[in-house]
């Protein structure tokens, strides 16, 4: 059988550009079913290219591409963040630089709640925000494929839940009275045929399963 460029089969190695070990534990477990070999950037010593896009769909490509050239092998990025709707759609993609150089994300929570409470949005209605992802297959020889997924929900404050990553403990996703901090991950989110979990990042997998992996 021949093989699409784009396309993923088990015992493939795949690269995925990211350093953060939490994406990278979440992306473990969903590619568990699909017997591919995952190796992060960071893993492989690779460099952290600049992400100067403005949007997440153009640093998605950035990172994809960056760690595609670096190893010569297919690679798949994934630029997320959270838009909150009373910070005009703030943090978006500078998610993460709102928790400091050391990643800090109780420095972060606590900026966009700082943030709400100068803009005066205090009650639920006031504090819809949406936690957004990209994800990008990248080629070495440049050719890539885009794969987007999105939650909607609401900012809570104080911080609930030890579970996730990243701003979890204060996104109460919609139609739920617990926060992605507090959800146990198969319910946040995993994958498997007709189930897809809750979060963002498991919306835009589902789509780049669909797309891009072989069942052998």
């Amino acid at each position: 059988m021949s093989k699409s460029p784009l396309k993923l089969h088990s015992g493939d190695r795949l690269v995925l550009a990211t350093h953060n070990a939490g994406k990278l534990a979440e992306f473990q477990e969903l590619f568990e079913p699909f017997g591919l070999e995952l190796v992060s950037a960071g893993e492989l010593g690779l460099p952290e290219p600049d992400e100067t896009g403005t949007t997440f769909v153009e640093n998605a490509r950035i990172k994809a591409h960056s760690a595609a050239k670096g190893s010569g092998m297919m690679a798949l990025a994934d630029d997320s963040g959270l838009c909150v709707d009373a910070l005009g759609g703030k943090p978006g993609v500078y998610t993460a630089n709102w928790a400091g150089p050391n990643k800090d994300f109780s420095i972060g929570m606590r900026r966009v709640e700082d943030a709400l409470q100068a803009a005066n949005a205090t009650s639920p209605s006031q504090r819809h925000g949406s936690f957004n992802a990209t994800l990008c297959l990248a080629l070495p020889d440049g050719s890539d494929a885009v794969y987007e997924g999105v939650i909607n929900g609401t900012l809570v404050w104080p911080p609930r839940g030890k579970k996730g990553f990243g701003f979890d403990p204060v996104f109460m996703p919609e139609g739920y009275d617990i926060t992605f901090g507090e959800m146990p991950p198969e319910q946040k989110h995993s994958w498997s045929p007709g189930k897809v979990g809750l979060s963002h990042r498991a919306k835009a997998f589902a789509k780049f399963v669909e797309a891009a992996l072989e069942r052998d």
